[in-house]
């Protein structure tokens, strides 16, 4: 059974994150699945930090956008989910390629959403795991 209360699939999320920061570093979405998304992003020289590794913050970057967007689109249509939390522990540096992050709920409640997205690299090491909690917002 899919999550999904707005349709959604990887064209939508292409097209709504044109000319945003999600474009800028180079995210791409690459599956919409019934209770998960997947999209990556290259490690080059706008994700690199000072020392040749992905940066931390990029990293966040991805896991924030792929729980946001998971959780946008699972919301009650007409709400908004807004981020109030994410922490993210780096296991592993990248130095080049992608790393690609699957996002998936733990918590799908009325007023706030749990997602845990984990992030690997190219050779399928776990790199990053990440969880973001959201705020669902009632029309106002």
């Amino acid at each position: 059974m899919s999550i999904w209360q707005t349709p959604v699939s990887v064209a939508s999320l292409t097209h709504m994150s044109e000319n945003t920061a999600v474009s800028h570093v180079g995210i791409e979405f690459l599956e919409v699945g019934s209770d998960y998304l997947v999209g990556r992003i290259p490690v080059d020289a706008r994700t690199r930090q000072p020392f040749g590794l992905l940066h931390g913050g990029v990293s966040v970057v991805l896991a924030e956008t792929l729980g946001s967007c998971g959780a946008g689109f699972s919301c009650t249509p007409g709400h908004q989910a807004v981020g109030l939390d994410i922490n993210a522990n780096h296991l592993r540096g990248v130095q080049s390629g992608w790393v690609t992050g699957t996002a998936r709920p733990v918590h799908l409640g009325r007023s706030t959403h749990v997602w845990q997205i984990d992030l690997r690299n190219d050779a399928g090491e776990l790199c990053c795991v990440s969880r973001l909690t959201v705020s669902i917002l009632a029309p106002r």
